[in-house]
């Protein structure tokens, strides 16, 4: 069977499969990850909607669409009060998990 890295030794559960665990083991509401019990905003599922429509069906970019980077870069380049480069300066990830992992390894 293979074996994980040494480095990965340090990492246990992740807190949502803890929460997950205990909020079962508790009846509880579990509050530690998207569990909504109610409908999505009309909006997004207008915008869900066109995009299936558009056949936009493949996977996106690993760090996220142009449009989205340069929408992410203006938006930031305001609150910065400087100008964030799309290209260079945003990725885009699949959740925080996986954003703090990258920023962590972007430094070993």
């Amino acid at each position: 069977m293979t074996r994980a890295a040494h480095r990965l030794s340090g990492f246990g559960t992740s807190v949502f499969s803890e929460m997950s665990r205990l909020a079962v083991e508790h009846q509880a509401i579990n509050l530690g990850q998207g569990f909504p019990d109610f409908p999505g905003p009309e909006f997004v599922k207008a915008a869900a909607e066109a995009a299936i429509r558009a056949d936009m069906n493949q996977y996106a970019p690993s760090h996220g669409t142009p449009r989205l980077r340069r929408a992410i870069a203006a938006d930031w380049s305001s609150r910065f009060g400087r100008e964030v480069d799309p290209e260079r300066e945003v990725t885009v990830t699949t959740g925080a998990t996986e954003a703090l992992m990258v920023g962590m390894l972007a430094f070993l």
